[in-house]
């Protein structure tokens, strides 16, 4: 723990943020971290609770009062020490995970948690700037070679927890650079690319092989994997989108908010694009989904110069304060502002859409009409907004199969997911295995770093018998 009094003396502090007018103007990420002093006073502030709920919170597992105890006391390299035992990556959840462990800390019961994921943050970012953060390569190698196919957050983890064990890592990306959608659905200014590959550059160093623009499934048969390797892991992602089947939804105009944001972002890192251009820009812009890839569609066609940006939402608007008793230290059902929507946005709740209109075979207008508790349209309430550009961020329902899916012939769960457990992460086909949204669906980016983790030392147990790589 941190100071015993110090929940009691010290008030929760968190960083700000660039001005809206300022940071609207271009691309780059917005905070304006605490200090090392300031970071320490609110490490200062953890509590103990006896039962650290913040570990119920953390898919990662990450052991959060231990490092918020050592960067209270000044220890900050043997805090990253800690933070590292559990998440390969802090730099990348300190940046754009929701903080479930904020939401199940103790002192959440009176709205004032520990900043927890400012510190990671802070923890991880000193690590880099004090040279800390270095390659750990294996003494010895067991010959065995293992293929990863995806490179999001779970491939990534699996393939550097893999190299550590000593294994030959291959990771096969079908998109010209490494880092799946922390690469091309994140806006750089929530994530800036050169944090990708700073940690990128370190997997390399401990042996790990990219290869970009191969698509296994499409550039590269399955099987050839199955052949080369002693055992693959998919970690595809689900980037199946759910659709929207209304009349109009053919119109020019109406697009996925994924083909939306990875545009941008190839655009952002000089990425060559084909097509016709795709942009907000002097449009009234109709996101449809309340979730984060609809407030990320918000921000980015803000930045674009969109003329209005209208979010709409088929659920109620949530409570503006959970009830504590009732949810906590779960995940709080309550409203979320993000940074993008306080950069300008109109948002509507109880939304449903009716159709789409428009002429000459653009989209000008979205019809819509408000739906009650049981998301059942209320009659009488009909009505348009209106919609140069109507974006659908309504998530996504499964993996991918056309492909490696398909080739391979893996057993697919009833909800089309790929069929694995989560002690073995073994597929149907033998010496497959899968991890992160590819297994359980569409989700955070801690769950994935878990799943990649723990099919890592799945697959090192596989191999050789037993595994001495943490779960």
């Amino acid at each position: 723990m941190g100071k015993p009094t110090g929940f009691m003396e010290i008030k929760r502090g968190a960083p700000g943020y660039a001005p809206v007018s300022d940071r609207i103007q271009h691309w780059r990420e917005f905070l304006l971290p605490l200090d090392s002093q300031d970071c320490s006073k609110q490490g200062s502030r953890c509590m103990d609770c006896g039962t650290p709920y913040c570990h119920n919170g953390c898919p990662v597992m990450n052991i959060i009062p231990d490092w918020n105890d050592l960067v209270y006391k000044g220890r900050w390299k043997e805090a990253l020490e800690v933070l590292h035992s559990t998440n390969n990556f802090p730099e990348f959840t300190g940046r754009v995970c929701p903080a479930p462990c904020e939401a199940a800390c103790t002192l959440n019961l009176v709205d004032e948690s520990v900043t927890i994921k400012h510190i990671e943050y802070s923890i991880v970012e000193k690590g880099w700037s004090e040279g800390w953060i270095r390659p750990l390569v294996p003494s010895r190698r067991s010959g065995k070679r293992v293929a990863v196919v995806g490179s999001g957050p779970a491939g990534l983890a699996c393939a550097q927890q893999l190299a550590r064990a000593g294994h030959a890592v291959t990771v096969y990306e079908k998109n010209a650079r490494v880092g799946g959608l922390l690469r091309y659905g994140i806006p750089d200014f929530k994530l800036e690319k050169w944090v990708i590959d700073r940690r990128m550059a370190q997997l390399q160093a401990e042996g790990v092989e990219f290869r970009v623009n191969r698509g296994v499934g499409r550039d590269v048969p399955a099987g050839e994997l199955l052949e080369r390797f002693d055992a693959v892991v998919l970690a595809i992602g689900s980037e199946r989108p759910r659709d929207l089947p209304v009349a109009g939804r053919d119109l020019a105009g109406v697009h996925f908010a994924m083909d939306f944001l990875s545009r941008q972002n190839r655009r952002v890192g000089d990425e060559p694009q084909s097509g016709p251009d795709l942009t907000a820009r002097g449009k009234h812009v109709v996101v449809i989904g309340g979730g984060d890839t609809g407030s990320d569609c918000v921000g980015t066609s803000i930045r674009q110069g969109a003329l209005k940006v209208t979010q709409i939402e088929i659920m109620p608007r949530p409570p503006e304060q959970e009830d504590k008793l009732a949810t906590w230290p779960n995940w709080p059902h309550k409203l979320v502002t993000s940074t993008s929507h306080q950069e300008g946005c109109e948002r509507r709740w109880s939304i449903g859409t009716r159709s789409l209109s428009g002429r000459d075979g653009r989209v000008q207008a979205l019809n819509a009409i408000q739906v009650d508790g049981k998301m059942q349209p209320i009659a009488g309430t009909e009505f348009d907004i209106k919609a140069d550009l109507v974006l659908l961020a309504m998530g996504f329902v499964h993996p991918v199969r056309e492909g490696i899916l398909a080739d391979l012939g893996v057993k697919l769960d009833g909800r089309g997911n790929v069929e694995a457990d989560t002690t073995t992460y073994q597929t149907s086909v033998g010496n497959v295995f899968a991890c992160g949204d590819t297994r359980r669906g569409q989700s955070l980016v801690v769950w994935a770093i878990r799943e990649g983790r723990q099919t890592a030392r799945a697959v090192d147990a596989f191999l050789t018998g037993s595994s001495q790589l943490p779960r």
